[in-house]
């Protein structure tokens, strides 16, 4: 077999392995198990944080996002194997495993995951220590640090606290989700009593402590080496005599009445009620006395194979806080993310722009503000009449509600689909809910059995005697600060069919009217899946007749396996697939006889790979843009296509397809810098050479580029000729 090469634009395609002894593609084995596969996904995350290429804090940042994933994987994920299991079901995952022979099998990659994390982190610290910044623990206090946190921890701590006896007079208290807290065997100095005693820590403090610091040097002490030093303060003619730190994750799943009369206030007991779900995994610091440990355990009510004892530092998803702007040198370079020139053209009037022509945006290349601005110039233009608007995630005080909010106290009919579904967004969705209801919008919450996961953006404008729809159609969310580092589409256009299209799905909302006659979009649960279902059939249907046959397609995640068995299909007619997905995948490429004409790599990198893309040659092959190219809201999973409301938008717009196809597409099968190679006995491979060297040097990395080139659909008057083109139109 030759090597992987991860330059799939240019590089040659593998030679296909044999099959594993016994492998039998018409069972279960033709897919990669979904948890295992994730796992994956987040060992390469984690290896972020050990590349050499990557600036120190940044390194930093990756192994905090390894932690905050593994821990949202566990109150996701593993709870409700965990409920399946506990509830007797032997159900199969796609692969054909059972509840119980996945949670086996998750618990020890997870161990070895959070292994390598301390592993990293011993490695991160003392590179850290080499720029001067220093990670301490109690001992390493001097006189002038004991000074200076006695009075710290008085005036910002001390009142926050609430030392906890444990005995049957002041039972165990609650620990939420993701709480961390301290368990102590304390013991009177007056007569020897020992006692149980518990201190939580506030989630509402930092938790690494800035101390003072000379020469440009930045010191931190760890919130919970403060508490050890400072137990006089809290129990005072006590003395300990052991101690550990421990954190709780729970089920955080949610459970919603089918009929509940009061979406929003359903919403509201359920979350009170995942914040008491059931502990799911509890990790201690070792070395803790064992009465010690099995009174936590007790208390907690989890067995053996729920704890996870640690070497090391508890809770690294709080790493994040040592990304500090004092030291910008060991971050990324800065990036001011564009504005379109053909924008810049018209004044910076978004209706104009888009009126010249379709207009398509790469985040955060190009920025997210002109979305906020296309909502903002709606609500002060008084030619526009109406605005509907989808809302899955955005942020706190976000400027797209405070549009919305604006136009409807300026009289314009404005609809909101909020949807309250959104995982860990559920209380912020309320809160934006109540503030639309306030200023007068209406508010509607789309179906109880599916989320409403589509981006979709209408404005209504009298332009003359006619109505003009305005429509955006987006990969992400709208939420202007993930959109800093979430790679995503913002597609603007005033077609009048895409506009028709746009009302259809919001009457679908908000009426339960399945549309009819969608002209360029199919959407879940409803066309979406047969609409992929029936192009990669036809791309299939050109291969046999001998035309060229490609499909290109970018994506979070793979899994759903009607997909995957028509993409094993369309390969064993011949078709050429090239699979960029991030996480994870249910799909084994490059197996002989199964999957030979399939490839699949993932980019992890500066920026999170978030947008959803798919082109086929349509017997053109690719890059043609004679083909079909398609941007969705969904991925190729279950929950996209069956249980949301999803867009798939096709592209008509020949610079719009362009930019699709020889820059965003090409420049992602191009990569070689940030890429991992999936083969098809799931292994991912990276392949790099040294740093520094002539091969390090002319290594591709797609993130670099975008940030050096503009985009296609938004030169204006400039016009295209100095964009580089990574792919060109074999026609």
């Amino acid at each position: 077999m030759t090597s992987l090469v991860s330059d799939f634009l240019h590089g040659p395609r593998q030679t296909p392995i044999d099959p594993p002894e016994g492998f039998d593609p018409a069972t279960p084995a033709r897919f990669f198990n979904r948890e295992l596969s994730w796992i994956a996904f987040n060992w390469r995350v984690l290896d972020e944080a050990s590349n050499p290429r990557v600036p120190l804090l940044e390194r930093v940042r990756f192994l905090s996002i390894s932690a905050a994933n593994l821990d949202e994987f566990y109150t996701v994920r593993v709870a409700g194997l965990r409920e399946l299991y506990r509830s007797g079901s032997a159900a199969p995952s796609i692969d054909g495993k059972t509840p119980q022979e996945q949670l086996t099998l998750i618990n020890e990659q997870a161990r070895q995951l959070m292994a390598r994390q301390q592993e990293t982190f011993g490695a991160l610290r003392e590179a850290l220590e080499g720029e001067q910044i220093f990670l301490l623990d109690r001992k390493a206090l001097t006189e002038a640090d004991k000074e200076f946190l006695n009075a710290y921890f008085l005036a910002d701590v001390f009142p926050m606290l609430s030392p906890l006896a444990i005995d049957p007079a002041h039972p165990f208290p609650f620990i939420p989700n993701a709480g961390f807290a301290l368990a102590l065997q304390i013991e009177r100095r007056a007569d020897g009593l020992r006692r149980n005693a518990l201190l939580p820590v506030p989630t509402q403090i930092d938790r690494f402590i800035p101390l003072p610091a000379e020469g440009g040097a930045l010191r931190f002490l760890p919130l919970e080496e403060l508490l050890l030093d400072q137990l006089q303060a809290l129990f005072p003619g006590y003395s300990m005599r052991n101690a550990c730190a421990f954190r709780v994750l729970r089920d955080s799943d949610m459970e919603v009445e089918e009929e509940a009369e009061d979406l929003v206030r359903e919403f509201e007991v359920a979350l009170k009620r995942r914040r008491r779900g059931e502990v799911v995994r509890l990790k201690l610091t070792a070395n803790a006395k064992p009465e010690l440990r099995k009174m936590i355990m007790q208390e907690l009510e989890v067995v053996p194979d729920e704890v996870v004892e640690v070497e090391g530092l508890l809770g690294m998803s709080d790493l994040t806080e040592l990304v500090v702007d004092a030291r910008r040198d060991l971050q990324w370079p800065s990036f001011s993310p564009r504005v379109p020139e053909r924008v810049q053209d018209h004044d910076g009037n978004m209706f104009a722009a888009i009126r010249q022509k379709d207009m398509l945006l790469h985040h955060p290349y190009e920025t997210f503000d002109m979305v906020v601005r296309f909502l903002e110039q709606a609500a002060r233009d008084p030619d526009v009449l109406a605005i509907k608007q989808t809302l899955y995630r955005t942020s706190r005080d976000s400027p797209i509600v405070a549009a919305l909010c604006e136009a409807a106290e300026a009289g314009k009919s404005v609809t909101a689909f909020v949807e309250l579904k959104a995982r860990f967004d559920e209380a912020a969705n309320i809160r934006q809910s109540r503030r639309l209801e306030r200023a007068g919008a209406h508010v509607v919450y789309g179906f109880i059995n599916y989320k409403t996961h589509a981006k979709i953006s209408a404005v209504v404008r009298r332009e003359g005697k006619k109505l003009v729809t305005y429509t955006h159609f987006g990969t992400g969310n709208y939420h202007p600060i993930t959109a800093r580092f979430y790679t995503d589409l913002s597609f603007f256009t005033c077609k009048p069919a895409m506009g028709r299209d746009a009302a259809r799905v919001f009457n679908y909302l908000s009426g339960y009217a399945e549309p009819e006659g969608l002209e360029n979009l199919a959407i879940s649960p409803l066309t979406l899946k047969p609409k992929l279902l029936e192009l990669i059939s036809a791309e299939a249907d050109h291969a046999r007749a001998g035309r060229p046959a490609a499909i290109w397609a970018k994506l979070n995640a793979l899994v759903e396996p009607d997909v995957i068995d028509a993409l094993y299909a369309a390969s064993q007619a011949g078709v050429q697939i090239d699979l960029t997905i991030r996480g994870i995948c249910g799909l084994r490429p490059g197996i002989r006889g199964l999957s030979e004409n399939i490839r699949v790599k993932s980019i992890v990198g500066r920026f999170l790979e978030h947008s959803r893309i798919v082109c086929f040659g349509s017997g053109h092959g690719l890059p043609s843009i004679d083909g079909r190219v398609f941007i969705s809201s969904a991925d190729w999973m279950g929950r996209n296509l069956l249980r949301r409301v999803e867009t798939l938008v096709e592209i008509n717009n020949a610079t719009v397809k362009a930019q699709i196809v020889q820059q965003i597409m090409a420049a992602n099968l191009h990569d070689t810098a940030q890429s991992w190679v999936l083969d098809g006995l799931g292994s991912y491979a990276r392949i790099l050479p040294e740093p520094g060297s002539k091969q390090d040097r002319k290594m591709f990395n797609c993130h670099r580029f975008f940030m050096e080139n503009p985009s296609l659909s938004g030169r204006g008057s400039a016009g295209a000729k100095d964009v580089p083109e990574l792919a060109h139109d074999p026609d």
